[in-house]
């Protein structure tokens, strides 16, 4: 029996990178999973071949930039799972890493969309479903070395830093209904992260290199699966308004 059996989870940005294999080792683990991303090719790829594992995987195409679509993804879960148990906000997008005084308006509004506003529509309706289950829940947010370190734009690293005071905000305000909140701050990762980036603002990434440079070789997205799995779990139920560095120890630079 996995650490998982039995838990119903919903998992944000679930086509690739470390939502696959959050995706992956919670299937592995025994939770029935609703795999959310844009892509449903990629979806229903991983949901197939995952069906051998004590889980089980439904894909579920959408855009999390859209309130509908955060809301209705958990209502997906309770429909075809009975209930929800876990929430994992990783769904995320890069800026352009340029500074405040170049940031362009379109990429502010695309950023914040999809890094900030999903996981508070997610997470609300995810809270709000735990209360009327008359259940207990965890909450796993995806953010970033960003939130703490000059590691890319300024649209970028604030997006990161409202996702770790959302976990701690809900972790705090829902601790006496057994509602978790934790974050985990990634470090460089191997994930298609980089493509919604686009052409980088030079000047500013030329100045950003100094911190770069303290930063490990990349990971392998698995290991914050791992991670997820372990705060998910009932092995981290006195945890809530954690902060987990997975990073390789740049946070220490």
């Amino acid at each position: 029996m996995g650490k998982l059996t039995g838990k119903v989870a919903v998992v944000t940005g679930a086509s690739s990178g470390m939502g696959k294999e959050i995706v992956t080792l919670f299937a592995k683990e025994g939770a029935s999973v609703v795999a959310v991303a844009r892509r449903k090719e990629r979806l229903e790829d991983l949901a197939a071949s995952l069906k051998d594992e004590e889980g089980t995987v439904l894909a579920y195409p959408g855009d999390i930039s859209s309130k509908d679509v955060n809301e209705a993804m958990i209502d997906f879960a309770v429909e075809k799972f009975g209930k929800l148990d876990i929430l994992v906000n990783n769904a995320g997008i890069m800026d352009d890493m340029a500074a405040v005084g170049d940031f362009n308006d379109d990429k502010l509004l695309q950023v914040f969309s999809v890094n900030v506003y999903g996981p508070f529509y997610a997470t609300r309706k995810a809270v709000n479903t735990f209360k009327a289950q008359g259940s207990k829940g965890s909450i796993v947010h995806i953010a970033s070395e960003g939130a703490y370190k000059t590691c890319a734009g300024a649209v970028y690293c604030a997006s990161k830093s409202a996702v770790v005071t959302l976990s701690r905000n809900t972790a705090y305000m829902y601790k006496n209904e057994g509602i978790r909140s934790n974050a985990i701050i990634a470090g460089g990762f191997v994930t298609e992260i980089s493509t919604s980036m686009g052409m980088p603002d030079m000047e500013a990434y030329g100045k950003l290199q100094p911190n770069l440079a303290t930063s490990p070789a990349p990971g392998d997205p698995v290991e914050i699966a791992k991670a997820v799995v372990f705060l998910a779990s009932d092995d981290a139920a006195y945890i809530s308004g954690a902060e987990l560095a997975v990073d390789g120890g740049w946070c220490a630079a």
